[in-house]
């Protein structure tokens, strides 16, 4: 399967800001009347990442990530869109994201995803998705489409 760089529907990129002060800084992820009822999160995480290292890629059947890149380190974020009703099917999107450049990246279900942290510092991940991991008390099957162990798969770094 061979994809092509481009835009990818539904996948959303927001600017972070950083309200700094003698203190440090603040940063607000997300607000509720910033996000529609359906993505509202149902728990949150957040994941360390070592420089030249990568998460993914994986994809969703009903998960939306909201992922907020803010640093430290900084993130070459991949996405594929691998829903053959989209009218982006087939597109990769790159987004450069972290420290430099902080963003939210909302990822749909469907869409394949996955980052790698560049440069030398680990970089710092928070994830606030709209479903829970694995279910109400975790008795769920995990709703992840994995291809990071599978050598023909399209998607990789």
């Amino acid at each position: 399967m061979e994809f092509k760089k481009g835009y990818i529907e539904g996948v959303e990129v927001r600017e972070l800001k950083k309200f700094l002060d003698y203190r440090g800084w603040l940063c607000e992820l997300f607000r509720k009347d910033e996000l529609s009822q359906e993505l509202f999160p149902q728990m949150a995480y957040c994941s360390l990442t070592y420089p030249g290292i990568s998460r993914g890629p994986h994809a969703h059947h009903h998960q939306t990530d909201i992922f907020c890149f803010l640093g430290p380190g900084n993130f070459e974020v991949r996405l594929w869109d691998n829903r053959e009703s989209s009218p982006t099917y087939k597109n990769m999107q790159i987004i450069y994201a972290g420290k430099d450049n902080p963003l939210v990246v909302i990822v749909p279900p469907g869409v394949v995803h996955g980052y790698k942290v560049i440069g030398n510092e680990p970089g710092l991940v928070f994830n606030c998705p709209n479903k829970l991991y694995a279910g109400e008390g975790k008795k769920e099957p995990v709703d992840e489409i994995r291809y990071e162990e599978d050598e023909e798969s399209p998607f990789h770094f």
